[in-house]
């Protein structure tokens, strides 16, 4: 069995009382010192792992100010601290052995917008496309990009001084900062903006922190002009950590505070609040995708495609663009990039034209546009076609792939995977393409797969070593490679951190500085932060500290998987390969990933948090012996400890005896189970695989409570309550049983049984008859439709299965309700997987005699449907059998409908707005234009509107214990879209989600195929 996993590396004891200390003198923010919360703190999207010793998450600046002077008294003066944002740094910024400050969690307040001057004010918790989503009403945006726009906050931004595409004409972070507020170490806030020289003077001679920080680097910016010129390159990307060059304007008359802080990584203080310089959305775009035949011609083009003044250039080699053949984004851009016949596409330049007027735009595309025809013609270049697109819509989806192909790399197979540590180097763009052809040489030498992708019209290109971290001497290589990149961008003219700072690689700071102006950031470090306690080891250190500078040989997470045996981690790879790219963070609410990180704003209830801690989990089982996937097989085998053992424990367990598995529990039971993981996550985590397992194995462990057989029995107990609906329901309803069954079981608001029963509503010509069907020709048997039954619609919404009866009729085929069968779907969900295997080894077979009977099998339910595609082949693997069921949708989209159009009737509504489960959204994302077009085909008119997850979610809405979150996820997406139309015109696919609008709006809408069978029988 399992073991039980005492407190791991808990925190000290000061910071236990330090955290118990800002709480009583009014910190009105969260403060946790948790394992669980500290393991997922301690990864970003870089290869480092660092455990923190606590987390807080302030709400206001006073709580910053607050937790910053209580650590400057005794006894707290040992304490260090680490700013944190979305955490999505590829190089360790935000990772630190002290207290994180995460302001991502709260400080999310967009203060301040005039849009005569062109400004808006925020706190630096705010997420990037979160800000351009308030200002596009407006007019503007706020221009400098990166791929992780939908998580990365402003804070982060200004940390890293970041930029991405189309910075040759946007410029990066610093250029966009018009003031900025800063909390010094001390707890002391710092306001700066642009200001005249002589007046920064001034205040360098007022007997103050802030004014000995002026006098500190106005003189260091003055005295070292010329060398800082000297040494500084000329490059767009330039990012130095203290910006030297820049807190001085050119003709030194301002001086700017803002530009040092900015691109300081966190290490000069925490910056709370940004006044950011807005610029005017370009209403007319224009992207042309430029083909190649090879990826060098691709980046030997892009200064000609500088030169014809287009807005940005960015490129992705055939090893990115295949792997987002193969993902579900591919989806939204196939017909944008096309493959051009008897060609082989290796390279794809994206370029991009912006204009506020069509006139300013149209000659520039058309001049490159003949001079692409005639590469094409005369096979020049390495132009082998090029496509081209005004619609905005269809620019975003392009982009939204380039910039998945981020995460995409990850999820190359094989143990060795693309690495984030030198994939930000930044050349002059003339000599990007031969330095390239020696950065790939270098690579090449050790036999290493690679990606590439980036802003060729900036020099910086993204390239990702495949490397196995957990083999010593690829991570040896990882040293070795990092050394050789630093010397060769020297060579080109340029230097390894162009884009994504230098967090761990700070160690190259002084031979690329020199000692003398690396001592000038030391000294700037030492007037901010003289005991080096603001994210101490970035950037540089304070004069005289014996402290290091971080290393790229610090400790990284494969430090930690090491520890796992192979068969664990690859058994559980599903886990094993998150990367911390953080796209489980999405901030916008009408994206169906993820609903519980949505809602609680807590990293845990995450994606990223559970893989780290399903991760720590097998770790420290393993280091406690437990042979798991062992144990696994036992379970499965329905092997389990006796029912004594587990009331010991759960004993143990109410007694508050710690167990790292609670917590993992705790972060395990706020997942809806939605699988939006397993598609929208480019490295395809899948959580609800994972949860059961580990629900499987917690439970042989601890007691399981009554809601979870209530409801891994759901499908053998409705089929028996349904035959007594008409005295279940009364019963049920009453608020005398609802309040027992609430308080007893902890399940609330319990579905209503259909009445008429299924059995009562279907012709006897309809059910099923194998010795019939297995008469038949085969062209007989192609006339039937086989319907599989799920015990949702089945036994609580018999109309659906009723109307889909009539439907398959009124297209001309023989409908067959096949016999009640148990999918398991709960079972998986509440982690009973010997019951799990049980069940769905006899659907299988059953399903399975099914299969050469020549007719389609189609389901109703797209969970359980998709649940004998995913999970069955999880735990059955080569013993599921080859039958395939299809959504209703599916099978639909091969009918016929226009010869139905006269059937209409003509006094019902024409427009109607569907609302997809978010399982259909995110496994078939087709699913929403197959119904339009069904729709449309008999003269109706169907929108789709993108949501979130609606808080149902199975039966998750219906425990008690979720009922906030399930409300408050229904309120974020779904109500504001269901207000805006009428009861009569709304439509939805998902069981759940039909039941969530009936329980809040008194209504139920109706799914598409009530409405088809409706007017179509009419």
């Amino acid at each position: 069995m399992i073991a039980t996993i005492t407190q791991q590396d808990a925190a000290t004891e000061v910071v236990a009382n330090y955290l118990s200390t800002i709480k009583n003198q009014g910190f009105t923010g969260d403060t946790d010192a948790s394992y669980a919360t500290r393991i997922t703190a301690s990864t970003d999207n870089s290869i480092y792992q660092e455990l923190p010793q606590g987390v807080i998450f302030p709400k206001t600046e006073k709580d910053i100010q607050l937790a910053l002077q209580t650590a400057s008294r005794d006894p707290f003066l040992s304490l260090t601290f680490g700013p944190r944002g979305g955490g999505t740094g590829t190089n360790g910024q935000s990772l630190t052995p002290g207290i994180i400050v995460d302001l991502s969690r709260y400080m999310r307040e967009i203060l301040e917008i005039n849009t005569q001057e062109g400004w808006v004010r925020v706190q630096t918790g705010v997420i990037k496309d979160q800000l351009n989503d308030f200002l596009k009403p407006y007019g503007f945006f706020f221009s400098p990009d990166l791929s992780t726009s939908n998580r990365a906050t402003i804070g982060g931004m200004i940390s890293t001084d970041a930029s991405g595409q189309g910075s040759l004409v946007y410029g990066k972070t610093s250029d966009h900062v018009l003031g900025l507020t800063t909390y010094l170490v001390d707890g002391t806030p710092m306001c700066t903006a642009a200001i005249d020289t002589e007046k920064a003077k001034v205040i360098a001679e007022q007997d103050t922190l802030v004014g000995h920080l002026y006098k500190t680097v106005l003189a260091i910016a003055l005295n070292e002009r010329e060398a800082v010129l000297a040494k500084f390159p000329r490059l767009n990307r330039f990012l130095t950590g203290y910006d030297l060059e820049h807190v001085l304007s050119d003709d030194l008359q301002t001086f700017d505070m803002s530009r040092l802080i900015t691109g300081s990584e966190g290490s000069l203080g925490i910056v709370t609040e940004a006044k950011l310089k807005l610029t005017p959305i370009a209403e007319f775009k224009t992207l042309i995708n430029i083909k190649y035949n090879s990826f060098d011609s691709a980046l030997r083009h892009s200064p000609f495609l500088v030169a014809a003044r287009a807005t940005s250039v960015e490129t992705v080699d055939s090893k990115v663009l295949n792997l987002a053949r193969q993902d579900i984004i591919w989806h939204s851009v196939s017909d944008l990039i096309t493959d051009i016949p008897n060609k082989d596409m290796q390279g794809l330049n994206m370029v991009e034209f912006n204009a506020v007027s069509p006139e300013d735009i149209k000659d520039k595309v058309d001049t490159l546009c003949k001079l692409l025809d005639q590469c094409v013609a005369q096979q020049t270049n390495g132009v082998i076609g090029y496509q081209l697109t005004s619609n905005k819509s269809d620019i975003l989806k392009i982009y939204a792939m380039r910039k998945k192909s981020v995460g995409l790399l990850g999820n190359v197979k094989g143990s060795q995977k693309p690495l984030a540590f030198a994939e930000d180097t930044a050349v002059p763009p003339e000599n990007l393409a031969d330095y390239i052809v020696e950065f790939r040489a270098l690579l090449d030498s050790h036999n290493l797969q690679y990606g590439m992708f980036g802003h060729v019209d900036a020099g910086v290109l993204h390239v990702r070593p495949a490397l196995d971290m957990c083999d010593p001497e690829q991570e040896k290589l990882l040293r070795v490679i990092s050394d050789e990149v630093v010397k060769l961008t020297a060579k080109y003219g340029g230097l390894m951190w162009g884009e994504h700072g230098k967090g761990y690689r700070s160690e190259y700071g002084p031979a690329f500085f020199g000692d003398h102006l690396f001592t000038q950031l030391r000294k700037i470090k030492t007037a901010f932060d003289p005991n080096n306690r603001i994210n101490p080891g970035k950037i540089c250190t304070p004069i005289d500290s014996e402290d290091s500078l971080v290393s790229v040989d610090g400790q990284k997470r494969s430090w930690f998987d090491k520890q796992i045996s192979i068969d664990v981690k690859t058994s559980f790879n599903n886990a094993m390969t998150c990367n911390g790219n953080g796209i489980c963070f999405n901030y916008d609410e009408n994206s169906p990933m993820c609903p519980s990180y949505k809602v609680t704003g807590d990293r845990r209830h995450s994606p990223k948090g559970r893989a780290s801690l399903m991760r720590e989990w097998l770790r420290l089982q393993e280091a406690k012996n437990v042979d798991l996937l062992e144990v696994e097989k036992q379970l499965n085998k329905g092997e389990v400890i006796t029912w004594w053992e587990r009331f010991v424990h759960s004993r143990e367990k109410n007694k508050g005896i710690y167990d790292f598995s609670h917590e993992v529990k705790a972060s395990m039971d706020e997942c809806l189970a939605c699988k939006a993981c397993t598609t929208a996550c480019p490295i395809k985590v899948d959580v609800p695989t994972f949860r059961s397992r580990f629900l499987n194995y917690y439970h042989s462990y601890y007691a399981r409570p009554l809601k979870d057989y209530l409801v891994g029995n759901i499908e053998v107990s409705a089929p028996l309550m349904a035959k007594f609906a008409r005295i279940i329901n009364p019963i049920v309803s009453t608020d005398l049983v609802s309040n027992i069954i609430k308080k007893t079981v902890g399940y609330v608001n319990t579905p209503q049984l259909s009445i008429p029963a299924l059995t009562s509503r279907v012709n006897k010509a309809h059910t099923f008859n194998f010795e019939l069907l297995n008469k038949l020709s085969a062209e007989q048997q192609n006339e039937y439709v086989l319907i599989v039954q799920d015990p949702f619609t089945s036994f609580y919404e018999a109309e659906l299965v009723e109307s889909f009866i009539t439907l398959i009729t009124q297209l001309g085929k023989k409908p067959m309700l096949l016999p009640f069968k148990p999918n398991g779907k709960p079972q998986h969900v509440k982690g009973f997987l010997h019951e799990f295997k049980v069940t769905a080894k006899n659907a299988a077979e059953f399903l399975n005699k099914l299969n050469d009977i020549n007719a389609p099998l189609v389901g109703l339910d797209a969970s359980l449907v998709m649940c004998y595609r995913d999970e069955y082949n999880t735990i059955l693997e080569n013993n599921r059998g080859d039958f395939h069921v299809q959504l209703a949708h599916e099978w639909l989209q091969t009918q016929s409908f226009t010869q139905l159009k006269a059937k209409q009737n003509t006094n019902t509504n024409t427009e109607f707005t569907l609302l997809s489960h978010c399982t259909e959204t995110t496994a078939l994302p087709k699913a929403a234009s197959v119904w339009q077009n069904i729709f449309s085909d008999i003269g109706l008119t169907l929108k789709t509107t993108s949501t979130g997850c609606c808080g149902m979610a199975g039966t998750y809405g219906h425990e008690a214990q979720n009922q906030n979150n399930s409300r408050a996820l229904y309120e974020m997406s779904w109500k504001p879209i269901v207000d805006k139309n009428k009861p009569e015109q709304l439509l939805s696919t998902g069981f759940s989600c039909r039941s969530q609008v009936k329980r809040y709006e008194k209504f139920k809408p109706k799914h598409p195929i009530e409405l088809l069978a409706h007017l179509l029988s009419n």
